[in-house]
């Protein structure tokens, strides 16, 4: 039996038998993305597939550096962070690269938890593009950064003169992809062995950086493909002695990391339900509301897709990132571009989208503001034509600044607690404000360089 052809638990148990597996790899994803997990034991694992497994629910109580929320009131220290129920989910097992017979498989957080768990959060929102009419379909493309560096390296560096892997801005370049053959042809292969494939890869704009565009799915097997994607590239990179980063921009001198999202919607038969070619850019009635939606609900759900304090520093004219909910049609300087093409590749890619948010969760934003909008026959602004970031907008198109302002907004959103629950909203805009917090607590090197001797 192959991993991918792993559908229940009858199966999961069957492949472990004959693979003679003592033990198997067992992962969440927290409020950030972040992959935690552990090796567990096939009697264990048995027991758990039947019945769920209890797993401390600080994962959804603390940040990406393993620091308490102080602001929760999901769990915290006033609940004394306890055990909370999670399932494992055996359609999700996938061999695990360089880790021979190796098996991992994704869980989630159940019951009272699930509210809150992200990828409950996007399930949530896929059952109501059902109970709809519809079928989602996403993909994902990332743009990452590659240094000749350590774990230990960039610290004992400060993060700072750090070596990329290649040098210079070469975009496309068939030389980079050519002397890099064997990390670009281990990439592929990993994405073909662990079930996020590749449907294409290259270097990008910038020195070390590469885009890896993962291949369509339904949207709750592309999050999982995305989350995994990004974990195991950091794997592999660091195998290498190499490090990938995701941050949404490493330098000022360089764009940012995108994490655009595609999506599409089929209608339960199976045809598209975002192309009609009798209308102009074979835009379906459905096709233009899900975009009004997406366009509307931008700003107030801005902080599931730029969820970091650096997100922000990507956001800025010329540099491939919307600054304002824009659309416009074959536009990459709009925040949604509509790509007119047949049944079948007919959809709008979100490319406000950054490297660093949260797969699940950027796709439930991206999803769910669609799904308002055709619920509530939204219509679109104008399209933008010719370059966005040198049009005046309207001051309803424009984005919060900071992730401060994005949580307030996010946490005020009556669209947000409709779409995710208000325990989710509660939870995550107090993440997202902790988060910002954290941030203040710092000071700057721009800070010191400013006004240390002059002030």
């Amino acid at each position: 039996m192959q991993a991918r052809d792993v559908k229940s638990v009858a199966d999961a148990m069957a492949i472990i038998e004959e693979r003679g597996l003592s033990h198997v790899k067992v992962g969440v994803f927290d409020n950030d993305g972040v992959m935690r997990g552990k090796y567990m034991s096939k009697s264990k694992f048995f027991a758990s597939l039947e019945k769920g497994f209890a797993f401390c629910d600080v994962v959804l109580g603390w940040d990406m550096k393993d620091q308490l929320y102080d602001n929760a009131k999901y769990t915290g220290w006033h609940t004394g962070y306890p055990d909370a129920a999670v399932r494992i989910l055996p359609h999700t097992c996938r061999d695990v690269v360089d880790e021979q017979g190796m098996l991992l498989f994704i869980a989630e957080f159940a019951q009272e938890a699930e509210v809150v768990c992200p990828r409950g959060t996007l399930r949530r929102v896929i059952e109501k593009a059902d109970k709809m009419g519809f079928k989602a379909f996403g993909a994902l493309e990332y743009e990452f950064f590659l240094f000749n560096e350590t774990p230990h390296s960039i610290r004992e560096k400060h993060y700072r003169n750090l070596e990329t892997v290649t040098p210079d801005w070469f975009g496309y370049s068939m030389i980079r992809n050519s002397v890099h053959s064997d990390l670009y042809e281990a990439i592929l292969s990993m994405g073909e062995t662990m079930d996020f494939p590749i449907e294409g890869i290259h270097s990008e704009t910038g020195p070390g950086v590469i885009e890896a565009a993962i291949a369509v799915d339904g949207v709750e097997a592309a999050a999982d493909k995305g989350a995994l994607f990004k974990t195991f590239m950091k794997v592999l990179a660091q195998k290498r002695g190499l490090m990938a980063t995701f941050m949404a921009k490493w330098s000022g001198d360089y764009p940012g990391q995108s994490g655009h999202i595609h999506l599409s919607l089929q209608h339960q038969n199976g045809q598209s339900a975002f192309y009609d070619p009798s209308q102009p850019h074979n835009m379906s009635d459905n096709q233009r509301h899900f975009l009004a939606g997406q366009q509307q609900l931008m700003p107030e759900f801005l902080c599931m897709i730029a969820p970091t304090i650096n997100s922000y520093s990507r956001m800025v004219p010329g540099f491939w990132a919307p600054t304002d909910a824009t659309w416009g049609v074959e536009n990459r300087t709009t925040a949604l571009r509509v790509i007119p093409g047949s049944a079948k590749s007919q959809r709008i890619e979100y490319r406000l989208g950054a490297a660093d948010a949260n797969p699940y969760l950027a796709l439930a934003a991206a999803l769910a503001s669609g799904l308002y909008g055709i619920e509530h026959q939204l219509e679109p602004q104008a399209q933008v034509k010719g370059n966005a970031y040198e049009q005046e907008h309207d001051a309803s198109l424009a984005l919060p600044a900071t992730l401060w302002d994005a949580a307030q907004r996010f946490k005020q959103s009556k669209a947000a607690k409709a779409c995710f629950g208000e325990q989710f909203v509660e939870h995550f805009a107090i993440s997202r404000e902790w988060e910002e917090r954290e941030f203040r607590k710092h000071v700057s090197d721009w800070e010191m360089e400013r006004y240390f001797e002059i002030i």
